[in-house]
């Protein structure tokens, strides 16, 4: 177990934690939100130890080990296989098997094991980190972004076995999917404190809306109250008569715990700017084909008519094509044959990563996002900036100052500014916090023209996608369907995750009747005990506040022993939930296999 105990940081007059309190039992994995810049990455090197809080503990037991992904490269090796091994324990050096079952989950090859380490690009290098990582067999491991440079197969690997995973998990990500699917726990960084509530984003953010509608209640009686009690003071400290009743209303105004402002954009949104277009369809592709060599072809024969409103998913592993089809597409690589067709009234804008290079290197962000449109009023710029992560002076750095993350977000904002009715994605959801990949796909399906997005996320792919373009099996095939109806009819021939159920064998309605009374019978049978555990728990909580009340009044110092008895009742009412929401998760399966 780890516990954060009144744990205070600050850099300059930015205070990110003030008395923040956590605690994680055994088995958590917790999923950590959060605007950027809250504090999430900060948490992570307090519990690592590479920087110290301001005040207050942080408590690790002792020979607990935690593992953390690396974002810098340091390899030694001449291959593959050897650089990873190093992560093996001395007792365990000899296991390759570990080795090659990590590294193959991760999508690397036969043929890439004897391959030098930085030979790999960018994105296979933080796997090979990742791979190192995992073979430490840690206590803890804590995950800031671990999915992005991945394909979608790969995520589906590092999913199932993060699931499996016996100890504990913090994770960072924007992929809301792979978080509620592999964790246990929400947390959120609040006014410089930790909220966290067992279940998933939607649960977390709901009770958020909840909390922040009765905080702003509560501030709006608040502020009323101090005005009331400021004007008092006002107009009675000056007479004789009052002067005392002012007085001991400023120790009123003294002792009162002054509620904060929100601060928190619960209702973050934008739109993309569409340039109508009386076309049905926008772009035709026609037997399109490509390789940087004749004698090395990515794709051939490529053929589709994007029809306006309709979004094209394009799917596969990495280093297959797909970035290189959309920017064939978008007239930045030329194909060796086909034809590409635009209609006349056709304006697309276009996110990647090559055409970073387009942008302007001795512009501010919002120059740059305003030249895109100069019709936008200034509040809207910066209401995009805002959107992109650039708020405050922040909008105004220069984009020679930026990283390429921070470049890629200016070009998705250029774009959001421009009138356009055909859109290029490519991973548009990288570099993103989880609110704003929300909001982004919240506009891509209200954008009334066609959009082609290039993705690793099954949630966008789910959410946006009408068809798609598959690289697989050394080919590109189009598949007029969602995604999942493309995974229940043809699915990931190399899947290592979702292993296909076999057909259940018909059964008659009496039979399936039959069936589903026993599952019911079983269900019940396996939950009231719980329910009933959870039942008394909860009048002993009861009970227990109603004794904390008269012990608080009687200045009691049974105070700190009762507090410490609810609290230890309320992680034992967690435990049970968690436990019966798995429960129930598992009856309801098989109910719908019945």
């Amino acid at each position: 177990m780890i516990e954060l105990s009144n744990v205070s940081k600050s850099y300059g007059p930015n205070e990110l934690f003030s008395e923040l309190n956590l605690r994680l039992n055994s088995g958590n994995k917790i999923g950590l939100v959060g605007r950027n810049g809250s504090g999430k990455s900060t948490l992570f090197k307090l519990i690592l130890g590479e920087e110290q809080a301001d005040s207050g503990e942080v408590m690790i037991p002792r020979n607990y080990k935690i593992g953390a992904l690396k974002q810098y490269f340091d390899f030694t090796e001449k291959t593959l296989v050897d650089e990873t091994a190093l992560a093996l324990a001395e007792d365990d050096k000899f296991s390759i098997y570990k080795v090659e079952k990590i590294l193959f989950g991760l999508g690397f090859s036969q043929e890439d094991l004897e391959k030098e380490p930085k030979s790999f690009s960018g994105g296979f290098q933080i796997r090979i980190n990742l791979a190192k990582l995992l073979l430490t067999e840690p206590n803890m491991l804590l995950l800031d972004e671990p999915t992005n440079y991945l394909d979608i197969l790969s995520i589906r690997w590092l999913k199932a076995f993060l699931k499996n995973f016996e100890g504990e998990v913090i994770l960072i990500t924007h992929d809301r999917d792979f978080m509620d699917s592999v964790c246990t726990h929400t947390m959120g960084i609040i006014r410089r404190n930790a909220y966290m509530i067992a279940g998933g984003t939607e649960k977390f953010y709901e009770q958020l809306a909840s909390n922040e509608e009765h905080h702003e209640k509560q501030k709006i009686a608040q502020d009323k109250k101090i005005k009331e009690l400021e004007e008092f003071i006002a107009k009675n400290k000056a007479r004789a008569s009052t002067a005392a009743l002012a007085q001991s209303k400023v120790k009123i105004l003294e002792k009162m715990d002054v509620l904060e402002d929100i601060g928190y954009d619960s209702t973050l949104k934008f739109d993309f700017n569409y340039k109508d277009t009386p076309a049905k369809f926008l772009l035709e592709v026609k037997d399109v084909s490509f390789g940087y060599t004749k004698d090395n072809i990515l794709f051939k024969d490529i053929s589709f008519a994007l029809e306006k409103g309709q979004t094209l998913g394009i799917i596969g592993k990495n280093g297959k094509g797909k970035s290189t089809l959309l920017n064939v597409i978008a007239n930045e690589l030329k194909a060796l044959s086909g034809t590409i067709d635009y209609h006349g009234s056709t304006v697309f804008g276009h996110f990647g990563q090559t055409n970073i290079s387009h942008l302007n290197l001795n512009s501010t962000i919002m120059d740059e996002i305003h030249s895109t449109n100069t019709k936008l009023p200034e509040s809207v710029v910066r209401s995009i900036c805002g959107l992109m992560m650039f708020s405050g002076d922040n909008a105004k750095k220069k984009i020679s100052l930026l990283s390429g993350g921070e470049k890629s977000r200016v070009m998705l904002g250029k774009i959001i500014a421009k009138d356009v009715n055909l859109l290029f994605l490519d991973e548009p959801t990288n570099h993103l916090d989880m609110d704003s990949i929300a909001a982004l796909t919240k506009a891509i399906k209200a954008f009334e023209g066609s959009s082609i997005i290039v993705t690793h996320s099954e949630e966008l792919l789910r959410e946006v996608c009408d068809r798609l373009i598959v690289f697989a099996n050394d080919e590109a095939i189009c598949f007029n369907g969602t995604y999942d109806e493309f995974l229940e009819k043809i699915g990931w021939d190399d899947d290592v995750v979702e292993i296909k159920k076999e057909k259940n064998v018909k059964v008659n309605k009496k039979e399936s009747k039959k069936l589903r009374a026993a599952i019911v019978s079983e269900k019940s049978k396996a939950t009231t005990p719980i329910k009933k555990q959870m039942q008394e728990i909860e009048e002993e909580i009861e009970k227990l506040e109603d004794s904390l009340e008269d012990a608080r009044v009687k200045l009691s110092r049974d105070i700190p022993k009762i507090e410490k008895n609810i609290e230890d009742k309320f992680a034992q009412l967690e435990a049970l939930q968690i436990k019966l929401d798995v429960m129930n998760k598992e009856f309801e399966i098989r109910m719908n296999e019945v």
